[in-house]
């Protein structure tokens, strides 16, 4: 409404120190902006940094930066000058060398590649189906088919440049033409010409190779014959199968003979207006350019360019001979001595080109004119030959290693000086930046050259890479990467640099040019300009023009050409010397504007595609020898990668996919061998060695055993193979991922020893391992009492019982852990099965005590063991207190000894051992009765739990009598139940009195009397007994623990039970038997104390050794049968030891009067076992509870026992 009236808002002016305050809080936000979108662009930078591994693959690279020069100009356009003859001149020329370059760049790529990999693709792929040879030549007929067009063209194209030098060697004044070609000679043209030749000689090398493709062609030419006789039954039309068959007939013809350069040069070149073979000035200029290039490459030396060129050089003398028909001795004697220096020339792939082999083959005067001497095989010519090349291949082997650790010197120092300069951005100094381009260059093109040469040259004279050869072939192929690498890495910089040595060059031509202009002018100033001084101002026209613009490779080939022109000597003023800086200023442009590419022909390692099987698995394995150099495997990868490239050219099958397959299961095969495999398999075996380190295990020496270094292969960024990413940290922690939770589910009780591992691997390797979510608890609940139950034969067997902590320890296993029984998994039982399966066990276990008394019996009536007990009997009653009641030890160590004599199982046991081994079992089971009721009793504390006060338990059905009759019903029944829970926990089952009572009738019948002469039978028990543990204590130390154990009280709670059921506390405690082995082991150890100080120097060192073990040996023995003593003291507390038969029955019978008939109680599920029968066969099992099945009937008494043999 104000704003209505007033016509517009009014506003009242701020504080300033409002406003100050508002300004200080923007530029706040302001800064907190920058920080933050600082730090972003910081770690944007990180990600995107120049590291190796990432981002340097050209092929894959999203962005790149392309430094070469493009020009949409026509040949005419280029070549402009005054000179008509000069322009049509320079014109054909430069459109035939760029035709022959132009073919030469598509040539390799579109027919080198494809040929040469049928052969490799046909051997990775092994064993061919049926039919799929002829399926590969199908498609290989397209490659064929124009590759015999391409030679056709080539013929023409070579045709061609031979009338064309004809015809400017043939101009003449006399037929009105104003230009003398004499004196000029075109090495760029005749270079091109052997640039053509050179394509057709290693074209016939290549079919001459190729063996499986040749064994092809024949299976294939032989499915066309027999389509041809029955062309219907194959629905071909004869029409069309006739072109095919010739279309097929003329490809062998022409290519498949490896007559292809023969017929390129036997061609006819003489024409009606141009006879091309009585051209003398021809005829010249082909020897003298041939010399030139001789000499050019000789002074060059053996690299890419110049082995190129030879091959090329050796083709125009054959050419040139077969054109004019006349040899040349001087100049073929220097190509043939070339050999020297250009041995073995490598061409593509494996090819490796003899230039001897080729004179002698095209070349047929050498011997007739006596050039060199080939009439027979000992020639002396031959003969140096293959000493020469012998010598080469000696020379590559011994000095590869050597040039090797050259070379990685002057790379590292190369690499150092680039990257100072391009950091320090001089840009004054254009000269020193490029002759670090120039270097680098130069160094890759010699690596690659000695790499490719070592591996072929070995591979066509038959001989195998050494172990130290292959190495260094490998590091070059590294330091072959590194360069490439550099130039990546430094690719903005690079770019600049060199559009600005570019400029600085051209500027450099443009005053040499400048320079023979200025000469040409003092020239002309003495006498004029002539024609020939006005081609040669046209011509430095024409280059002072093509220099002024874009480096591309069409001015800088009708430079080379235009520079030909020039290096006519009619100037005197002018040299040939004076044309050496111009020369080198072309070189270096040339290089200098095609430096990437020229970058990726030097750095190009797929060479590596036909020898990866000698070298990857050698590298992998010395690599992982050596971790330090893990970061190296990026450039091997790298140069993998040049094979793939290569790979993709692959015509013969039906996707490049197959070989590349291929070779990446090639690559991933040994690199899982010997690196990642290993890798994993040692960090797993470290970490348990390291999480184990409480155990006593070998020694280890750390140089040798243990994670030496491995550390660098985590450390390595992820390698790019192809179109995957290799993570080997990634991969080792998915394996120790895979490991470590396979065994945890398995063994679960281990979750913590792996947990600690994956803990541990984090700090020393940095893995981070995830979480296996398994629970640190195990659902099993031990092994259950009624497995143990309906085996309880084996259980006794199998198990040791311990008394103190009331536990089955397994005696041996086939796994790592022992199996333990405790009171928890008898509950756990009690819980799952109820109540009742208490009674029902201890029915079983009574069945399995008959049948060990029913052997116990037998024992104990034999003739033998009965007379000789009774004899100790006597003997003890006789003199007891002439030995002061004191049964000796040694009488009872000869009754072992006795025994023993009687003979041996085949398990090696005494009838003591024997006897020992059967009242351990009897004991076994005791403990696990007692085992049962300490379950039981645990089961009902823990129900019972939930009630407050057991004194003072409120009865449900008094609280409920108002109520209905179904929860009265309900209410007596939770009392019930409250009440029978109650009374089993206060009282419990007396299961050892009920197995007492019911076979102690049995053991004191008079029937049965050798039954009590047992209590003179436990001391030579006894002992047999603490030998037996000593001896199992003792192997719980050793490496082999068959046998070993560490507690085994069955035997003396299966000593005090018997000797309970036989009423024998009193006859065995009269034969003071503990006392006895106390005073036999004093009196035996004092005899082994030390000696008087008198006579200690006249013991000898032995003796008082055997001494101090022989004391040693007494007081495990006494340590042994003090432990026995305090298990069998505890044994004889659960059968009430201190009351005799006869006091436990008058006991008995006062408390069954005291008892009134109306306070019986109901018994509980455990409730006691019926009296024993009155004919000594043990008293029949109280039946079972419902739903476990009886047990078998008790059997008949047994007869007599027969004595023991």
């Amino acid at each position: 409404k104000m704003a209505a009236e007033t016509g517009g808002w009014s506003l009242e002016p701020f504080d300033e120190e409002l406003l100050q305050k508002a300004g200080e809080k923007e530029l706040e936000n302001y800064e907190t902006f920058m920080k933050d979108y600082s730090t972003k662009l910081k770690e944007i930078e990180d990600t995107l940094g120049e590291t190796i591994g990432e981002g340097w693959d050209f092929s894959l690279d999203p962005i790149s930066l392309s430094c070469i020069p493009h020009e949409h100009a026509s040949w005419f356009e280029l070549v402009k000058t005054d000179q008509l003859i000069l322009n049509k001149t320079i014109t054909v020329f430069a459109a035939l060398c760029g035709e022959a370059h132009e073919t030469r760049q598509k040539v390799i790529s579109k027919f080198y590649y494809p040929l040469l990999l049928y052969d490799v693709g046909v051997h990775d792929k092994g064993v061919l189906e049926d039919g799929e040879s002829q399926l590969m030549i199908g498609r290989m007929l397209s490659v064929l088919q124009d590759l015999t067009n391409f030679v056709e063209r080539i013929y023409t194209l070579v045709k061609n440049f031979v009338w064309q030098l004809s015809a400017f060697y043939g101009l003449d004044i006399k037929r009105k033409v104003n230009f003398d070609p004499r004196g000029i000679h075109l090495e760029t043209v005749f270079e091109s010409l052997g640039e053509c030749l050179t394509i057709l000689v290693t074209l016939d090398e290549i079919f001459s190779s190729l063996t499986t493709f040749k064994e092809h062609w024949s299976d294939y030419k032989r499915v066309v014959t027999s389509v041809g006789g029955q062309p219907e039954e194959y629905g071909v039309e004869k029409e069309k199968l006739r072109p095919f068959e010739k279309l097929i007939q003329g490809i062998e013809a022409k290519l498949l003979d490896g007559r292809i350069f023969e017929a390129c040069i036997s061609q006819i070149f003489d024409m009606d207006d141009l006879v091309v073979t009585q051209n003398k000035l021809l005829n010249e200029e082909f020897l003298v350019n041939i010399e030139r290039l001789l000499s050019n490459i000789q002074k060059i030396g053996s690299t890419p360019d110049s082995q190129r060129k030879h091959i090329g050089t050796c083709a125009l003398l054959a050419l040139h001979y077969r054109i004019f028909n006349m040899p040349e001795k001087r100049l073929t004697k220097a190509l043939w001595d070339s050999h020297k220096q250009f041995t073995a020339v490598c061409l593509v792939g494996t090819l490796v080109w003899f230039p001897t082999d080729f004179l002698t083959y095209h070349l047929p005067f050498l011997d007739d004119l006596k050039i060199v001497d080939l009439s027979s095989k000992r020639s002396k010519a031959l003969q140096l030959v293959r000493e020469a090349r012998e010598r080469y291949l000696a020379n590559l082997a011994q000095n590869i290693r050597v040039m090797s650790q050259e070379y990685h010197l002057s790379v590292a120092q190369w690499m150092m000086d680039m990257e100072s300069s391009m950091r320090a951005h001089i840009k004054e100094d254009v000269k020193k930046h490029c002759n670090y381009f120039l270097r680098g260059l130069k160094l890759a093109a010699s690596m690659r050259q000695t790499v490719i040469a070592s591996l072929n040259v070995h591979k066509k004279m038959g001989k195998s890479l050494t172990r130290t050869s292959a190495l260094a072939i490998c590091k070059l192929i590294e330091l072959i990467k590194a360069v490439e690498c550099l130039y990546h890495r430094c690719s903005v910089n690079v770019a600049q640099y060199i559009s600005q040595i570019i400029q600085f060059y051209q500027g450099e031509v443009f005053g040499q040019l400048g320079a023979l202009q200025n000469k040409v002018f003092k020239h002309a100033h003495g006498g004029g300009l002539d024609a020939k001084a006005l081609d040669y101002q046209a011509t430095l026209n024409l280059m002072s023009t093509l220099v002024n613009g874009p480096g591309t490779t069409d001015r800088l080939l009708v430079l080379n050409i235009a520079q030909c022109f020039l290096r006519r000597n009619f100037v005197k003023e002018i040299k040939e010397d004076d044309y050496s800086p111009l020369r080198q200023s072309l070189r270096i442009l040339t290089y200098t504007c095609s430096l990437r590419n020229t970058l990726r022909d030097f750095s190009d390692c797929s060479v590596l595609l036909w020898h990866k099987d000698v070298l990857t698995p050698l590298y992998c394995k010395e690599l992982y020898e050596n971790p330090k150099d893990a970061h190296r495997i990026h450039y091997m990868f790298a140069a993998m990668r040049d094979c793939a490239s290569v790979l993709r050219y692959c015509v013969h099958e039906e996707s490049s996919e197959v070989l590349l397959k291929l070779l990446e299961d090639h690559v991933l095969l040994h690199m899982d061998e010997q690196i990642t495999g290993k890798l994993c398999h040692e960090i797993e075996e470290d970490l348990r060695l390291q999480t184990h380190q409480h155990l006593k295990l070998d020694d280890r020496n750390p140089f040798k055993i243990g994670a030496k270094g491995i550390r660098h292969f985590l450390d390595i960024k992820p390698i790019r193979l192809f179109e995957r990413m290799l993570d080997i940290k990634a991969h080792v922690t998915h394996y120790l991922d895979t490991t470590f939770y396979n065994l945890t589910t398995l063994a679960l009780h281990d979750w913590k020893t792996y947990g600690g591992m994956r803990n541990l691997a984090e700090q020393q390797y940095g893995l981070v391992m995830m979480d296996p979510h398994l629970p640190s608890q195990q659902l099993d609940q031990g092994l259950d009492v009624l497995e143990i139950m309906r085996k309880i034969n084996v259980f006794v067997a199998n198990y040791c019982y311990n008394l103190n902590n009331q536990i089955f320890v397994e005696r041996q296993s086939q796994n790592k852990h022992l199996d333990t029984i405790n009171i928890g998994h008898v509950a756990n039982s009690i819980r799952t099965h109820g109540v009742g399966i208490m009674n029902t066990t201890v029915n079983f276990t009574y069945t399995f005590l008959r049948k060990k008394f029913f052997t116990f019996s037998q024992f104990m009536f034999d003739e033998y063991i009965k007379a000789r007990l009774m004899k100790e009997i006597r003997f003890y009653r006789e003199h007891k207190f002439e030995i002061d009641q004191q049964y000796p030890f040694e009488r009872a160590e000869k009754f072992s000894r006795v025994i023993k004599k009687l003979g041996l199982t085949k398990e090696g046991l005494t009838y003591l051992d024997q006897s020992r081994v059967l009242i351990t079992h009897i004991g076994n089971a005791m403990g696990y009765i007692r085992m049962i009721r300490s379950g039981g009793m645990n089961c009902v504390s823990g129900a019972i739990r939930f009630i407050p006060d057991l004194e003072d338990i409120v009865t449900f059905e008094e609280m409920v009598s108002e109520c209905t009759e179904e929860t009265k019903m309900a209410s007596r029944n939770v009392d019930a139940v409250i009440g029978n829970l109650t009374k089993n926990f206060a009282e419990g089952t007396e299961y050892f009195k009920l197995l007492v009572d019911a076979f102690a009738p049995v053991f004191r019948n008079p029937k049965n009397r050798h039954l009590h002469n047992f209590y003179m039978l436990v001391p030579p028990l006894t002992i047999n007994y603490v030998e037996y543990l000593i001896n199992a204590k003792e192997k719980m130390s050793k490496k082999n623990k068959q046998g070993a154990v560490f507690t085994d009280d069955g035997f003396a709670m299966g000593v005090a039970y018997i000797l309970k059921l036989l009423d024998q506390y009193h006859e065995f405690d009269s034969l003071h038997w503990i006392q006895s082995v106390r005073t036999k082991l004093q009196k035996d150890m004092a005899g082994t104390s030390e000696e008087e100080p008198s006579r200690r120097s006249q013991i000898d060192a032995n003796l008082q050794q055997t001494m101090n073990l022989t004391r040693r040996r007494l007081e495990t023995l006494w340590s042994e049968f003090q432990l026995l003593e305090y298990s069998l003291t505890s044994a004889r507390i659960f059968f009430r030891a201190d009351l005799t038969a006869e006091e436990e029955d008058s006991k008995q019978e006062v408390t069954e009067g005291s008892q009134q008939p109306g306070d019986a109680t109901e018994e509980s599920p455990s409730g006691p076992l019926p009296p024993p029968t009155q004919d000594g066969s043990g008293p029949p099992p109280p039946p079972p509870p419902a739903g476990v099945p009886p047990p078998p009937p008790p059997p008949p008494p047994p007869p007599p026992p027969p004595p023991l043999p």
